[in-house]
């Protein structure tokens, strides 16, 4: 039977992640050891989360009564009324209507929602989607591109051929694949008595003797906001992810020169990105502008729009919590239209698409390749059911860690893995404060260049024409060469001020745009190195409940194993981040020097011209 408590006193939830309690009712535990003085449990009206300790007690036996007297058979409006009356109660603590504050501080209340929420507690309960459990990366929906019905219509998944409903669930590829009996397609679950609570089916933990070597647990995070649990990395540490996997779904790491890294892609491949057009739709009310994407796989052109891309970045976002997926260029609400910045965009996009295809996990993701290959214009039915195929996934959340296959666990030493994090972590901190400091520092240059050289230099030029004009006004002959060799001079110096406006989209500009790309993965690490860490924590409370004799080697085990999985892939994402970044920077610095010596070949020129016009005087 569930472990209950009853209510001692009324209690109002004040913070997210509380539940509200009624004097005299009746809850159901997800465990009755307490987190800092804090149980977490469910109410009579599905609320789950967290309470006092000191406003419940805890039942220790079933309590008997006849089906008339609030037994099996009373009423589900007395279901929380004990049988014969209420026994009496224990005096309110000094602080009854001071409950304690919530040790770590949660979002706003408006953006709450209980890991619970959404199906009830106990056996035979309906699973609720990884999104829900631990939500995900929401599409920005700005003015930038609108969300029409042609893209966001109201049909559901079921009305499609291939629904999850249906029994089948087709490939990207046109393939399908039947339950979980199918070839290609097996369960894997990680569940085991060591979770504290009930999701999803799952059992609760049972009360043991105070004595039994099992009767400890990792303990849930309070803060229920943190990327750890968001993401399904708390969960499947904890031993509660379950899901079938498909033998395509799998990713592998694989052991390199260096340490862990990403198997690398069989068919490696390049996207380009051209001819940016605007297009209008509903007779001219609508306009967009369309990119033309053609991959070097299929030779096969497709036309996307940003909000393509949008969406996108949103499914890889949710998918993959210890992946660094790039950043999109930021969007605009004015100016959509302007040729700058069209230009500017589509230059962020082709880094953006060379690192998506870089990645040897995101360039053969499915959604992705949908993304590439399947011509919306064209064959808008296979589209959508690849969108919305996109969006019913199960593999995300704490299932998306059942799809990871690592070398064997011999392979890592924890306090070394601890080591290389902590340096990774201070790396990315320094690397980041330079790339904002070398951005701030090309900008202001590029600035100066635009306008201050630019301005100054024709200041010169026009000074020397100026003499030579001067000079015009003594009417020897011998004396005209040299006027035109001044004068000549005066517009060398206004061309080389041309250059000078002209030369920052050569080399500046480049450099600032990869500084951009590299700010989003810097700022997608702290989350990534968090999930790490969390199931660092864990391994390390289970060995010190394993040294205390509270539990079992075995289960202590389990939850290291998942953790070094976690481990294995944030080292082999780390891995090719610094892979990418030499192959990046030393490209763009190779590029910057060529035209920085161009730019100055050209001014040299400039310069030698003029000289020469003096040979003749």
């Amino acid at each position: 039977m569930a472990l209950r408590a009853r209510a001692l006193y009324d209690f109002r939830s004040e913070n997210p992640g509380e539940i509200s309690l009624r004097e005299h009712e009746v809850l159901s535990l997800c465990s009755e050891q307490d987190i800092e003085g804090w149980l977490e449990g469910v109410n009579s009206r599905g609320d789950r989360g967290l309470f006092p300790a000191s406003y419940v007690q805890v039942i220790r036996a079933p309590e008997p009564g006849p089906a008339g007297d609030g037994g099996p058979g009373a009423p589900a409006r007395y279901a929380n009324v004990p049988p014969g009356g209420f026994e009496p109660l224990p005096a309110p603590p000094p602080d009854a209507f001071q409950p304690p504050l919530q040790p770590q501080q949660a979002p706003p209340p408006s953006s709450f929602q209980p890991p619970g929420a959404g199906f009830p507690y106990g056996g035979g309960a309906l699973q609720p989607s990884p999104q829900q459990l631990y939500g995900g990366y929401q599409a920005s929906q700005g003015s930038d591109d609108d969300w029409d019905d042609e893209w966001d219509d109201s049909s559901t998944v079921a009305d499609e051929p291939g629904a999850l409903g249906s029994g089948a669930y087709p490939d990207f590829d046109g393939s399908s694949s039947a339950g979980g009996g199918a070839a290609g397609r097996y369960r894997l679950s990680t569940r085991s008595d060591l979770s504290l609570g009930s999701r999803g089916g799952a059992a609760p933990p049972q009360h043991h003797p105070s004595g039994a070597k099992s009767s400890a647990t990792v303990s849930r995070n309070l803060n229920r906001f943190s990327t750890f649990v968001k993401s399904g990395g708390e969960a499947f540490v904890l031993g509660e992810a379950s899901g079938f996997v498909k033998d395509g779904d799998k990713l592998c790491v694989v052991l390199g020169p260096y340490g862990p890294e990403w198997q690398e892609n069989p068919y490696p491949f390049q996207c380009t990105i051209d001819d940016p057009t605007k297009q209008t739709k509903f007779k001219g009310m609508k306009s967009y502008i369309s990119y033309k994407l053609v991959p070097t796989h299929t030779q096969v052109p497709v036309h996307r729009r940003y909000k393509h891309f949008d969406w996108l970045y949103a499914r890889l976002a949710e998918k993959f919590p210890v992946i660094s997926v790039p950043h999109l260029p930021e969007k605009q609400a004015t100016g959509r239209f302007e040729e700058d910045f069209i230009s500017k965009r589509r230059k962020g996009l082709i880094w953006w698409m060379n690192h998506m295809a870089s990645h040897p996990v995101l360039a053969q993701c499915d959604v992705f390749q949908h993304f590439l290959t399947c011509p919306s214009s064209t064959d808008e039915k296979a589209w959508k059911q690849g969108k919305r195929k996109a969006e019913k996934d199960e593999m995300v959340g704490a299932n998306f860690f059942l799809t990871l296959s690592t070398p064997p666990a011999a392979a890592l030493d924890l306090q070394e893995v601890e080591s290389k994090i902590d340096g990774f972590k201070c790396f990315t901190k320094k690397m980041d404060d330079s790339a904002l400091q070398l951005n701030h520092t090309a900008n202001e240059f590029a600035r100066k260049q635009v306008t201050g050289f630019k301005k100054e230099y024709q200041k010169v030029g026009q000074s020397f024409r100026g003499l030579s004009q001067a000079f015009e006004l003594d009417q020897q002959a011998f004396s005209v060469g040299l006027n035109q060799a001044i004068a000549f001079t005066g517009d060398a110096y206004d061309a080389i001020g041309e250059l000078f406006a002209e030369q920052p989209r050569q080399d500046l500009d480049p450099v600032m745009d990869l500084l951009a790309l590299y700010q989003g993965h810097l700022a997608n690490f702290p989350d990534i190195i968090h999930v790490q860490k969390g199931a660092l924590t864990k391994v390390k409370e289970s060995r010190r409940h394993v040294e205390e004799g509270k539990m079992e080697v075995q289960k202590a085990d389990g939850i290291q194993d998942r953790c070094n999985t976690i481990s294995f892939a944030t080292l082999a994402e780390i891995h090719h981040f610094h892979q990418i970044r030499v192959r990046d920077f030393k490209s763009q610095m190779q590029h910057f020097l060529q035209q920085q010596i161009i730019f100055f070949q050209k001014v040299t020129q400039k310069l030698e011209e003029a000289l020469h016009k003096y040979d003749s005087v």
